[in-house]
């Protein structure tokens, strides 16, 4: 059974790539004879183009964070296999892909401009600074998130603190050798990656533990670790992006593939039955209802406001030719929902009544890639280790990338034009989380909690909000352009429906409490945005018909 349940979503997965992908190209009208920005407006820094490959490495690693892992788990504990399945499938197929692919599309057709300036250009200039703000924040809750994971994980398992840190050097070697030295990409694939691989073994001899970490803050190392994380971030987001960004992503594909072609084996070939139950109940208990808290639980995996930022803000800078933007946009998302659906099934194959059911959702997730490596040889801890170090490897990569597209929206709404203000504008992306990551956050009872666990409700909504605010953008610019929008509108609808209806949920638990608070700013900035949006689609608002934004 679990079998099946894994081989349907991989062919109706694969199916939806085919068709609906061909489809949505259509569409668009996506043609190899109009030039990309990363060629039009080359600058060696930002708008640099990459091999496909490269650039979907660096898409996929952006995008496949810890949501389409923690997200479906908690669901599937929370509300039953059934219900998490299913959004998924649905959620990257018809609103996922078609988010991620569309906002790559608008982002190139304006020269890699983000969708907050597509917003500026198709809707008004008051509605430009509220998506600004609004994707600001949204990354600066991404990186609270991130941050406080990765750092538990390192504690938890100092192994996988020493590989990545060993996976950082690795990955500026091969920038250094590919760009620098002019090595192949084969040449330099055939040397880097199986050294990624063996860094993972070389990170159980030589464990970074906890006992041998200073606690720069209490008796804490997890805040150590935050600290050293924030500072990577800090310079990762401001060299060039040969250097770390490109070489970093394309290695860490191979861990995310690897764990990918683990997973499907284990899933394939190790007998393992569905024992988790299919359908738990219509609320849970410390979440709420299943509509519409389902869909801000699991986010990346079905549908992710995050990966338009990516898309609109590095991947199209970086697009070589449009018939890329297929594979990078929506096969990134049909990827990821792979991911999601195997994360999924290392809950199904656990009864209700394992231990593991109530651990933290990396633990279950990391027990369960131990099992399924366990099917070629590989001692269970080792295969935990290795996934645990796939999965901080892509939190690293979102961690740098979302900084860095920090760094570009704060330097949008402020007009910093001088290149050194990227220092002081990755700077103030960074203090807020900081922030979050330091002090004591708690629940509405007041008892403590980490920050991961306290920010995640409002991460979840604001990231799919983000998500059906980019369908609105595109959606009015499709209209302007006289184009169909219906593809894009219902996701839209949904999206917006279903986060506004979680925000005055989150606003009644939490009240006036710091993620009240957060939650109400949020609320008023969406519906502002979404006023906007309705007077230019109604004709009584501003309307656009530059020929940048034409979908030719």
């Amino acid at each position: 059974m679990l079998v099946l349940f894994f081989l349907a979503a991989t062919v109706l997965f694969g199916l939806a790539y085919v068709f609906y992908g061909r489809f949505l190209e259509k569409r668009f009208d996506v043609s190899d004879e109009r030039p990309t920005p990363s060629h039009t407006d080359y600058d060696g820094i930002d708008r640099v183009p990459a091999r496909r490959a490269v650039l979907l490495g660096h898409h996929f690693s952006s995008i496949a964070g810890a949501g389409p892992i923690v997200g479906p788990i908690i669901a599937a504990t929370a509300f039953g296999l059934a219900p998490a399945f299913l959004w998924i499938l649905l959620g990257a197929i018809l609103i996922g892909g078609v988010h991620d692919f569309t906002a790559l599309i608008a982002s190139i057709r304006h020269r890699a401009r983000s969708i907050a300036e597509v917003a500026k250009e198709h809707l008004s200039p008051l509605s430009y600074k509220l998506l600004l703000l609004f994707i600001w924040l949204a990354l600066v809750y991404v990186l609270t998130v991130f941050t406080d994971l990765t750092a538990t994980t390192f504690v938890q398992d100092g192994g996988v603190a020493t590989s990545s840190i060993l996976f950082m050097v690795l990955a500026v070697g091969f920038g250094w050798t590919t760009n620098r030295m002019r090595w192949s990409l084969l040449k330099a694939s055939l040397v880097f990656v199986p050294l990624v691989f063996l860094a993972v073994e070389a990170g159980q001899l030589l464990p970074l533990s906890a006992s041998r970490i200073p606690c720069l803050i209490g008796n804490n190392p997890a805040k150590t670790w935050d600290i050293a994380l924030l500072v990577y971030c800090f310079i990762a987001a401001v060299t060039p992006v040969w250097i770390l960004l490109q070489p970093r992503d394309y290695l860490s594909s191979f861990l995310l593939y690897g764990s990918l072609l683990g997973g499907l084996l284990g899933i394939v070939f190790g007998g393992f039955t569905l024992a988790a139950p299919l359908f738990i109940g219509w609320t849970a208990p410390g979440l709420g209802p299943l509509f519409p808290i389902l869909f801000i639980t699991i986010a990346c995996g079905a549908c992710s406001g995050f990966h338009a930022i990516v898309a609109s803000g590095t991947s199209s800078k970086q697009l070589n030719r449009e018939s890329d933007s297929r594979p990078i946009g929506y096969g990134a998302m049909l990827i990821e929902g792979l991911v999601a659906i195997i994360a999924l099934a290392t809950v199904a194959m656990l009864p209700r009544d394992n231990p593991l059911w109530a651990k933290a959702p990396l633990q279950i997730y990391g027990a369960g890639m131990g099992k399924f490596l366990a099917i070629f040889g590989i001692p269970e801890k080792t295969g935990g280790s290795f996934g645990l170090l796939a999965l901080s490897t892509f939190i690293l990569t979102t961690l740098d990338t979302a900084t860095r597209l920090g760094r570009y929206i704060f330097e949008e709404f402020f007009g910093l034009k001088d290149t050194r203000s990227r220092y002081a504008a990755t700077l103030a992306t960074l203090a807020l989380p900081a922030l979050f990551v330091l002090i004591t956050l708690r629940d509405p009872q007041g008892n403590p909690m980490p920050a991961w666990k306290a920010i995640w409700p409002v991460f979840g909504a604001t990231n799919q909000l983000l998500a059906g605010l980019t369908l609105l953008v595109v959606t009015v610019w499709l209209r302007q352009t006289g184009k169909r929008t219906g593809f894009v509108m219902a996701p839209m609808i949904f999206m917006v429906g279903m986060t506004l209806w979680s925000l005055m949920l989150l606003i009644l638990q939490y009240k006036l409490s710091l993620i009240g608070i957060i939650a109400i700013i949020l609320l008023a900035l969406s519906l502002w945005v979404s006023v906007e949006a309705v007077r230019v689609l109604l004709g009584r608002g501003r309307k656009a018909s530059h020929a940048s934004g034409e979908v030719q």
